[in-house]
């Protein structure tokens, strides 16, 4: 059932930020709405699996203090994940190293509030993963 959690969280991962960088072209002024993701992204937002132990012991905190949890939790991933394929690879598929608030081009700190969201997304899709395994 692990194996089935990884691969929904690593596709609904993709959904998310390819519609992200969509709506950034948008932004930009580009009508095409061009979106776009990376394979490694896949696995990435697929380790979202080892996070549920950690949702199944904040689901009683209040959501503001799950989302910053997630926040956090989500930031030193993309972190830890950024460094390890550069380390491994030779290249990190995203570099922040422009942006304004960054940490090392691997982290931007101004994406606080996307993956306080995300975090929040992501408890609603485990436990709906949940109710179908108990059926």
């Amino acid at each position: 059932m692990q194996t089935l959690h990884f691969v929904v969280y690593g596709i609904a991962g993709w959904v998310m930020e390819i519609i992200w960088t969509g709506a950034g072209s948008a932004l930009r002024g580009d009508v095409r709405l061009v979106g776009w993701t990376y394979i490694w992204m896949l696995p990435i937002y697929g380790a979202a699996v080892c996070l549920e132990p950690v949702h199944d012991r904040i689901r009683r905190y209040p959501w503001y203090a799950r989302g910053a949890v997630w926040m956090l939790l989500i930031w030193a991933g993309e972190y830890l994940a950024g460094w390890l394929l550069k380390v491994s690879v030779g290249a990190c598929p995203w570099d922040y190293s422009a942006a304004r608030y960054n940490l090392q081009g691997l982290v931007r700190l101004d994406y606080g509030p996307a993956w306080f969201v995300t975090g929040l997304l992501f408890e609603r899709l485990h436990d709906r993963l949940d109710r179908v395994r108990l059926r």
